[in-house]
């Protein structure tokens, strides 16, 4: 059977925005899409370019996708979206190398509480246009997560 070229076309959106479709996880999506972003960070850890270029690439690809994804959807951020999460948890361990996982977990659990909470003006990031915003609420939940597991290794 040949797929018509749209139906192709939506397919591949849905497949990348939902993160190999694992926003469709009938539970806590969220927390699966960053389970991929811990993944994809431990096939990657130990170059820091190689860790640079495929957020730089799902960065941007997420805010591709997850814009055609709102339109397939017809809702804003639906929780089958977690290019984000995969993206926010990339941010969260930037700089990071062949880590523990303690240091793994603290990181996740920050990630998934900065992202959840939306503090200190996330949710205004949520606001930008289309993917824009989608991506960019969790880039911050990154930056919040990176910097306070950055002060909490510093102290332990």
């Amino acid at each position: 059977m040949v797929m018509p070229d749209k139906r192709w076309k939506d397919w591949v959106v849905k497949a990348g925005a939902s993160a190999g479709f694992v926003g469709y996880c009938p539970v806590a999506s969220g927390t699966a899409g960053t389970l991929v972003g811990l993944l994809l960070f431990l096939l990657i850890q130990g170059s820091l370019w190689l860790h640079g270029a495929v957020l730089t690439l799902v960065f941007f690809a997420g805010v591709a996708l997850s814009t055609r994804a709102e339109r397939l959807y017809k809702e804003k951020d639906s929780h089958r979206i977690v290019i984000d999460e995969v993206a926010g948890f990339l941010v969260t361990m930037l700089g990071f190398s062949h880590v523990s996982w303690p240091v793994l977990a603290v990181a996740f659990v920050l990630n998934r509480v900065f992202d959840i909470f939306k503090p200190f003006g996330l949710r205004r990031l949520e606001k930008a246009p289309a993917g824009w915003g989608v991506m960019l609420d969790d880039v911050g939940a990154g930056i919040y997560s990176n910097l306070l597991l950055r002060g909490i290794l510093a102290i332990f």
